[in-house]
């Protein structure tokens, strides 16, 4: 019996290595939209959002784990209840608010073509 014990926690104990060893190697891995991300902001793009913001999470989903890449600015004071200076300098009223390079600006979750068109950034494939 005690055989089968240390049998069981050696495999239950390497299998639990390989697993954490898995999300540590996939976790370094490029997302696919890690160059669109990028491009997006290396445009001049900026990304107004609030933390509490459903439509943010949303445009942030879209992006899966390259969302860390995008030009995003929180607008909201930690407590929920006002606005960042930067924001109201820049005259976001609602969120997400995207605005490019050439003064244009998108209010609400902004599709990837959208994206792609006020950038000139290549789509993800």
């Amino acid at each position: 019996m005690k055989r089968n014990t240390i049998i069981f926690f050696t495999i239950g104990g390497l299998l639990l290595l390989a697993l954490l060893g898995y999300g540590v190697y996939s976790g370094f891995q490029p997302s696919k939209y890690d160059a669109f991300a990028t491009c997006v902001k290396d445009s001049g793009a900026k990304f107004y959002g609030a933390f509490w913001c459903p439509h943010c999470q949303d445009q942030k989903t879209m992006f899966k784990q390259s969302a860390k890449l995008l030009p995003y600015i929180e607008c909201s004071t930690p407590d929920g209840q006002g606005q960042t200076q930067i924001c109201k300098d820049a005259n976001v009223t609602g969120y997400p608010t995207w605005e490019f390079a050439d003064g244009t600006r998108v209010n609400g979750v902004a599709q990837f073509a959208t994206l792609s068109e006020k950038t000139s950034c290549v789509l993800p494939s």
